[in-house]
């Protein structure tokens, strides 16, 4: 399993705004991380530096001991599909099979993208499409189009198919949003207990207090770009939660005795 190492990380856009402003921190393989900040704090820009789909401005980010900021897009590639994705809207092809859409997660590990099509896939990739579907709990509905799942359900057909790309580290961004309460508890449960078995280290873009303070290990949170808190999840209680989205907050090195 992979660490992650984000050094001195700034990335500035044309006419001089800056999204990410020097921001450090590190995360263990099997450690649980929530990011929080008010919107346009910076969380989204830092997913994509990490993911490398931006280019940062300066500073690095080390996947192990590769630093992906000065890979080559050739070389970014093997390294990408050890990133995996969880997001707020699901990004499933709604008209193909739920079958399909978690063999799509294969793409990094094939030459072609014809290689995850049904028709075309190896007999091991079906199966270990069929085995991540399981997993999630719905290798009954590998047949059903996306569209007709439940948004529950979905999004647990976007973790079998993050599941498919056989990743090491996990972003996760606001996977519960679109969720009613139930259902985004059980998507949690989920990929929590996903992340926990097989060693992974997750980030989790989220804003619902209750699951942050239940979840997560730890809290790191940002504020027009740079890192204004970093501590223990369980040194946190909701005021100080909820604060860090009030764009006027002051929290560096705010601690709860």
């Amino acid at each position: 399993m992979i660490s992650l190492e984000v050094n001195h990380l700034s990335k500035i856009y044309s006419g001089e705004t800056k999204a990410i402003d020097d921001v450090s921190f590190k995360v263990e393989p099997g450690e649980g991380v929530m990011l929080l900040g008010h919107n346009g704090s910076g969380k989204s820009t830092l997913f994509r530096c990490i993911t490398g789909f931006e280019k940062p401005t300066s500073g690095s980010i080390l996947l192990n001991d590769t630093d992906i900021t000065r890979l080559s897009r050739s070389k970014l590639r093997p390294v990408r599909k050890k990133v995996g994705m969880v997001f707020q809207n699901f990004n499933l092809t709604n008209n193909l099979s739920v079958f399909q859409n978690v063999l799509f997660g294969a793409l990094g590990h094939t030459k072609t993208s014809f290689q995850t099509f049904a028709p075309f896939a190896s007999d091991a990739l079906r199966e270990q499409a069929m085995a991540c579907l399981d997993r999630v709990g719905l290798a009954h509905l590998a047949r059903r189009r996306a569209d007709q799942l439940s948004g529950g359900q979905q999004q647990r057909v976007a973790i079998a198919r993050m599941l498919m790309q056989e990743p090491e580290i996990v972003l996760a961004d606001e996977p519960i949003a679109s969720l009613d309460p139930k259902a985004g508890r059980e998507v949690m449960d989920l990929l929590w207990e996903i992340v926990s078995e097989r060693g992974l280290a997750v980030i989790c873009i989220l804003h619902q207090m209750d699951v942050i303070m239940e979840y997560g290990d730890r809290v790191i949170a940002l504020k027009d770009g740079s890192l204004i808190l970093d501590e223990g999840a369980g040194a946190l209680d909701r005021p100080t939660l909820e604060s860090l989205y009030q764009k006027d907050v002051q929290l560096t090195d705010r601690r709860v005795s």
